[in-house]
Protein backbone atom coordinates (compact mmCIF):
# COMPACT_ATOMS: atom_id res chain seq x y z
CA UNK A 1 0.00 0.00 0.00
CA UNK A 2 1.45 3.36 -0.83
CA UNK A 3 1.55 5.83 1.88
CA UNK A 4 -0.58 8.62 1.93
CA UNK A 5 1.62 11.92 1.87
CA UNK A 6 -0.47 13.91 3.86
CA UNK A 7 -4.08 14.27 5.99
CA UNK A 8 -7.21 16.20 5.87
CA UNK A 9 -7.50 17.83 9.38
CA UNK A 10 -11.29 19.09 10.06
CA UNK A 11 -10.51 21.09 12.76
CA UNK A 12 -9.82 24.40 13.53
CA UNK A 13 -7.55 24.07 16.96
CA UNK A 14 -4.40 25.58 16.34
CA UNK A 15 -2.90 23.07 18.94
CA UNK A 16 -4.03 19.74 17.18
CA UNK A 17 -2.06 21.47 14.22
CA UNK A 18 0.94 22.06 16.15
CA UNK A 19 0.40 18.52 17.54
CA UNK A 20 0.50 16.73 14.08
CA UNK A 21 3.41 18.83 12.82
CA UNK A 22 4.97 17.53 16.27
CA UNK A 23 5.27 13.85 14.70
CA UNK A 24 5.90 15.13 11.36
CA UNK A 25 2.46 14.69 9.59
CA UNK A 26 1.72 16.96 6.54
CA UNK A 27 -1.95 18.21 6.96
CA UNK A 28 -4.58 20.46 5.06
CA UNK A 29 -7.28 21.28 6.85
CA UNK A 30 -10.46 20.29 5.85
CA UNK A 31 -13.16 22.84 7.41
CA UNK A 32 -16.89 23.73 7.64
CA UNK A 33 -18.86 25.82 5.34
CA UNK A 34 -20.39 29.07 7.04
CA UNK A 35 -23.93 27.06 6.85
CA UNK A 36 -22.85 24.64 8.49
CA UNK A 37 -24.06 24.45 11.96
CA UNK A 38 -20.87 22.93 13.87
CA UNK A 39 -22.03 23.74 17.17
CA UNK A 40 -24.95 21.82 17.22
CA UNK A 41 -23.01 18.71 16.75
CA UNK A 42 -21.16 19.41 20.60
CA UNK A 43 -24.04 19.96 22.21
CA UNK A 44 -24.66 17.08 24.67
CA UNK A 45 -27.92 14.90 24.79
CA UNK A 46 -30.03 14.64 27.90
CA UNK A 47 -28.18 11.99 30.39
CA UNK A 48 -25.54 11.67 27.85
CA UNK A 49 -22.07 9.87 28.98
CA UNK A 50 -18.79 12.08 28.70
CA UNK A 51 -17.49 8.77 27.07
CA UNK A 52 -20.41 8.50 24.35
CA UNK A 53 -20.45 11.86 24.13
CA UNK A 54 -17.27 12.89 22.77
CA UNK A 55 -17.16 9.07 20.69
CA UNK A 56 -20.84 10.46 19.27
CA UNK A 57 -19.35 14.26 18.73
CA UNK A 58 -16.22 12.49 16.66
CA UNK A 59 -17.72 10.54 14.47
CA UNK A 60 -20.42 13.02 13.59
CA UNK A 61 -17.48 15.70 12.51
CA UNK A 62 -15.83 12.87 10.64
CA UNK A 63 -18.93 11.91 8.68
CA UNK A 64 -19.69 16.28 7.92
CA UNK A 65 -15.98 16.24 6.76
CA UNK A 66 -16.42 13.25 4.47
CA UNK A 67 -19.15 14.69 3.37
CA UNK A 68 -17.13 18.37 2.61
CA UNK A 69 -14.36 16.27 1.10
CA UNK A 70 -16.70 14.69 -1.91
CA UNK A 71 -18.93 17.90 -2.49
CA UNK A 72 -15.74 20.13 -2.81
CA UNK A 73 -14.17 17.25 -5.05
CA UNK A 74 -10.62 17.49 -3.46
CA UNK A 75 -8.28 14.42 -3.87
CA UNK A 76 -8.86 11.35 -1.77
CA UNK A 77 -6.72 11.16 1.52
CA UNK A 78 -7.37 10.07 4.76
CA UNK A 79 -9.43 12.37 7.29
CA UNK A 80 -8.33 12.55 11.01
CA UNK A 81 -10.90 14.79 13.40
CA UNK A 82 -10.98 14.84 17.61
CA UNK A 83 -13.00 15.89 20.44
CA UNK A 84 -12.50 16.58 23.74
CA UNK A 85 -14.17 17.24 26.92
CA UNK A 86 -14.10 17.79 30.48
CA UNK A 87 -15.97 16.15 32.93
CA UNK A 88 -16.41 15.77 36.69
CA UNK A 89 -18.15 12.68 37.56
CA UNK A 90 -20.85 12.57 35.23
CA UNK A 91 -21.26 15.68 34.45
CA UNK A 92 -20.26 17.41 31.09
CA UNK A 93 -18.09 20.63 31.19
CA UNK A 94 -18.27 22.26 27.50
CA UNK A 95 -16.51 25.78 26.59
CA UNK A 96 -17.91 28.72 28.52
CA UNK A 97 -20.21 30.11 26.62
CA UNK A 98 -19.39 33.55 28.13
CA UNK A 99 -17.36 35.00 30.92
CA UNK A 100 -19.42 33.86 34.05
CA UNK A 101 -19.70 30.52 32.60
CA UNK A 102 -16.02 30.26 32.85
CA UNK A 103 -15.62 31.82 35.86
CA UNK A 104 -18.38 28.89 37.04
CA UNK A 105 -16.74 26.28 35.48
CA UNK A 106 -13.11 27.34 36.79
CA UNK A 107 -15.14 27.36 40.60
CA UNK A 108 -16.73 24.22 39.83
CA UNK A 109 -13.09 22.48 38.81
CA UNK A 110 -10.89 23.89 41.92
CA UNK A 111 -9.30 21.88 44.51
CA UNK A 112 -10.81 18.56 42.53
CA UNK A 113 -10.09 16.42 39.86
CA UNK A 114 -11.28 15.75 36.67
CA UNK A 115 -11.33 13.49 33.68
CA UNK A 116 -10.05 14.75 29.93
CA UNK A 117 -11.51 12.34 27.45
CA UNK A 118 -10.12 12.68 23.72
CA UNK A 119 -11.71 11.02 21.30
CA UNK A 120 -9.91 11.00 17.82
CA UNK A 121 -10.43 9.29 14.51
CA UNK A 122 -9.82 8.57 10.79
CA UNK A 123 -11.51 7.65 8.03
CA UNK A 124 -9.81 6.16 5.06
CA UNK A 125 -9.99 4.21 2.10
CA UNK A 126 -13.86 3.68 3.00
CA UNK A 127 -13.64 2.51 6.93
CA UNK A 128 -13.54 4.64 9.86
CA UNK A 129 -11.33 3.88 13.75
CA UNK A 130 -11.50 5.91 16.35
CA UNK A 131 -9.62 5.88 19.93
CA UNK A 132 -10.19 7.05 23.69
CA UNK A 133 -7.99 8.86 25.83
CA UNK A 134 -8.86 9.36 29.07
CA UNK A 135 -6.64 11.62 31.58
CA UNK A 136 -7.19 12.88 35.18
CA UNK A 137 -6.51 15.97 36.16
CA UNK A 138 -6.24 17.46 39.73
CA UNK A 139 -6.80 21.56 40.47
CA UNK A 140 -5.37 22.90 43.61
CA UNK A 141 -7.74 24.79 45.09
CA UNK A 142 -7.88 28.44 43.15
CA UNK A 143 -8.62 31.94 44.68
CA UNK A 144 -11.59 33.97 43.07
CA UNK A 145 -9.39 36.88 42.32
CA UNK A 146 -6.72 34.05 40.21
CA UNK A 147 -10.28 32.74 38.38
CA UNK A 148 -11.08 36.23 37.51
CA UNK A 149 -7.45 37.28 36.15
CA UNK A 150 -7.56 34.33 34.38
CA UNK A 151 -10.75 34.82 32.85
CA UNK A 152 -9.53 38.22 31.65
CA UNK A 153 -7.41 37.27 29.70
CA UNK A 154 -9.68 35.27 27.20
CA UNK A 155 -8.08 31.95 27.58
CA UNK A 156 -10.99 30.28 28.74
CA UNK A 157 -12.83 30.32 25.43
CA UNK A 158 -12.75 28.01 23.20
CA UNK A 159 -11.50 25.36 25.60
CA UNK A 160 -13.21 22.56 27.20
CA UNK A 161 -13.44 22.77 30.80
CA UNK A 162 -12.20 26.47 30.27
CA UNK A 163 -9.15 25.95 30.14
CA UNK A 164 -5.68 24.72 28.26
CA UNK A 165 -3.17 22.79 30.13
CA UNK A 166 -0.23 24.73 28.06
CA UNK A 167 -1.39 27.98 29.49
CA UNK A 168 -0.96 30.06 32.81
CA UNK A 169 -3.72 27.71 34.50
CA UNK A 170 -0.96 24.81 34.29
CA UNK A 171 0.34 26.42 37.95
CA UNK A 172 -2.75 25.29 39.51
CA UNK A 173 -2.51 21.77 38.01
CA UNK A 174 -1.31 19.37 41.32
CA UNK A 175 -1.09 16.23 38.94
CA UNK A 176 -2.01 14.59 36.34
CA UNK A 177 -2.28 10.65 35.30
CA UNK A 178 -2.68 10.00 31.16
CA UNK A 179 -1.51 11.69 28.32
CA UNK A 180 -0.33 14.93 27.93
CA UNK A 181 -1.28 15.76 24.44
CA UNK A 182 -4.20 13.65 25.13
CA UNK A 183 -5.36 16.52 27.34
CA UNK A 184 -4.27 19.49 25.27
CA UNK A 185 -6.51 18.15 22.64
CA UNK A 186 -4.98 15.01 20.50
CA UNK A 187 -3.38 11.95 22.13
CA UNK A 188 -0.17 11.28 20.01
CA UNK A 189 -0.29 7.92 21.16
CA UNK A 190 -3.85 7.11 20.15
CA UNK A 191 -3.21 9.46 16.95
CA UNK A 192 0.28 7.98 15.24
CA UNK A 193 -1.68 4.53 15.78
CA UNK A 194 -4.68 5.28 13.91
CA UNK A 195 -2.77 7.27 11.31
CA UNK A 196 -0.17 4.07 10.43
CA UNK A 197 -3.06 1.91 9.92
CA UNK A 198 -4.45 4.68 7.72
CA UNK A 199 -0.63 4.54 5.64
CA UNK A 200 -0.17 7.97 6.65
CA UNK A 201 3.41 8.65 7.52
CA UNK A 202 4.69 9.47 11.10
CA UNK A 203 8.17 10.56 11.93
CA UNK A 204 9.47 9.32 14.68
Amino acid sequence: MTASPFVYLASQSPRRRQLLDQIGVRHELLLAEADEDVEALETPRPGERPEAYVERVTRAKLRAAGRRLRARGLAAAPILCADTTVALGQRILGKPIDADDAARILALLSGRSHRVISAVAVAARGRTRLAVSVSRVRFAAIAPERIARYVASGEPFGKAGAYAIQSGAAAWIERIEGSYTGIMGLPLHETTALLEWAGVDVRP
